[in-house]
């Protein structure tokens, strides 16, 4: 009896998780497919490897943007754990599909590039905020930064921030050395937003549904 008590908030707390996670990862595909990638504006390091694969291969970035995002699942495994990396996958799913309908069935409403980047970062920012407080990565390189988050104790923002900042000057060199600067925009625009909900504006248990309960 005792355990199926106890089950009820476990299952509860679970999904309210997990759709969290897919309302941060369809607002960052949102971002993503409606406002950066129709400028080919790089949202982070794995969006950055997606165009690079798109410009080369001429992959759809949609499933450019899922394999490069779950190659990092096997370090979300080994130091961030099996709810996270489930989690993680979940959140890059879903960000996959968003980005591909949204793109096809979604014009760019603006259609001015600087515009777009505004809102395209703010909508990125608070998309991956919602995953990072849920304790999943929203793939790529977001893996490298939620591990040094975790065991550094410092904000996902800054360490995304530089690695992001390093694969930006990769794509740019290769593509067109205007994108690093309208990709560092985005990123330092989205890193604050990030930090700002990360940390500030919004208590953890509103996002993370904390539960606490008495022992009878």
């Amino acid at each position: 009896m005792n355990g199926s008590l106890y089950a009820a908030p476990a299952f509860l707390f679970l999904f309210r998780k997990y759709f969290l996670v897919i309302v941060g990862a369809v607002m960052q595909g949102f971002a993503m497919g409606v406002f950066l990638f129709p400028h080919f504006i790089p949202s982070g390091g794995g969006a950055g490897f997606s165009v690079l694969l798109n410009y080369w291969f001429h992959i759809p970035l949609s499933i450019a943007l899922w394999m490069v995002n779950s190659s990092m699942l096997l370090f979300a495994v080994h130091y961030l754990g099996g709810i996270s990396a489930l989690g993680t996958l979940l959140g890059i799913t879903f960000t996959s599909i968003s980005v591909n309908i949204f793109t096809v069935y979604v014009d760019t409403p603006l259609a001015n590039v600087w515009i777009d980047l505004l809102f395209g970062s703010v909508f990125f920012g608070t998309g991956v905020a919602v995953l990072l407080r849920q304790g999943v990565s929203n793939g790529g390189v977001g893996v490298i930064a939620l591990i040094i988050s975790k065991y550094k104790k410092v904000s996902p923002g800054k360490p995304l921030f530089w690695i992001n900042g390093v694969i930006f000057c990769i794509t740019a060199y290769v593509i067109a050395w205007e994108i690093v600067v309208q990709a560092i925009i985005c990123q330092w625009i989205s890193t604050r937003v990030i930090s700002w909900l990360y940390n500030a504006i919004l208590p953890r248990n509103i996002l993370t549904f904390d539960f606490v309960w008495r022992k009878k």
